[in-house]
């Protein structure tokens, strides 16, 4: 099957057609998309009405091993009956929009912040796909950022200066600059793990910053000033040059490489509209 990319930015995210990825087997395909994530970091396939069963299956042949130690699960049991789903909604367990004081809802705040998908494990996400069953009638969009291009667009005396350097990674750290409270056991369940502040992805060879909400501080640095420099790095990343808006449409599945990108849920008035959508997340093995 021969596959159409279209460029969305001018550095990075592309729309494939045609193909139906449920029906997705054959290794030359399976080749040519994973060829297409080495080279826009971001993929939009439209019109592909995923069941969860078949979104998983997809994950699986795409890229293997799937990540199953997600945030939330230190905190409850997934509604959806399986860790391997990202229950991206405003659903509680019961299927109805969550109240305003929701804990789980106030723990899918930090979905605004500009994150990496399980950066706080070891090893961490590879390639996340989301998928669109119910999409609100408002403003829901969700924006990328391009840390490549960031990378290629930082001085070289600064190149120089952030090589070698290792971040702590921790998603309890992210929600906590929010105000969100852990118990001690869920603070436990959720340690982090240490990754290169630089990165360089294996089939592009390319150089690409590896920065979001997550990082807590860099090792060996006092903590102050290490803070400082990722707050530098994730606004220099997410200057409008380096950022893609994808606007959802039901059907919609959107795969994106985390070693590379940064992404965040743009806000809707979530009391009002149903969303609903499904994440599934591959490790880098």
């Amino acid at each position: 099957m021969a596959l159409t990319f279209r460029r969305l930015h001018p550095h990075f995210a592309a729309e494939v057609s045609p193909v139906d990825l449920r029906r997705v087997h054959h290794a030359e395909t399976l080749a040519a998309i994973r060829g297409g994530m080495d080279e826009y970091a971001v993929l939009v396939f439209r019109e592909q009405p995923f069941t969860d069963t078949e979104q998983l299956d997809f994950a699986q042949r795409l890229d293997g091993v799937l990540h199953t130690k997600l945030g939330i699960s230190a905190l409850q049991k997934n509604r959806l009956g399986n860790e391997a789903l990202g229950d991206i909604s405003n659903l509680d367990e019961n299927g109805e929009i969550m109240k305003s004081d929701n804990r789980r809802r106030m723990y899918g705040l930090g979905n605004r912040l500009w994150h990496t998908d399980a950066s706080f494990q070891d090893p961490a996400g590879r390639y996340s796909m989301l998928s669109a069953k119910v999409v609100p009638p408002v403003d829901a969009d969700t924006e990328y950022a391009d840390m490549r291009a960031a990378y290629d667009a930082l001085p070289e005396e600064e190149k120089i200066r952030l090589e070698g350097l290792r971040a702590h990674h921790s998603i309890a750290y992210s929600r906590q600059t929010l105000g969100f409270e852990f118990s001690e056991s869920e603070q436990d369940a959720l340690k982090g793990a240490i990754h290169p502040l630089i990165r360089t992805i294996p089939r592009s060879k390319r150089r690409s910053l590896y920065v979001a909400s997550h990082a807590s501080r860099i090792i060996d640095w006092p903590v102050p000033e290490g803070r400082l420099l990722l707050r530098d790095l994730i606004e220099h990343a997410t200057q409008l040059e380096f950022v893609y808006r994808h606007s959802w449409r039901v059907g919609d599945l959107v795969i994106w490489d985390n070693r590379c990108t940064m992404h965040r849920a743009r806000p809707f008035e979530d009391t009002t509209h149903r969303r609903e959508l499904r994440r599934v997340t591959t490790l880098d093995m």
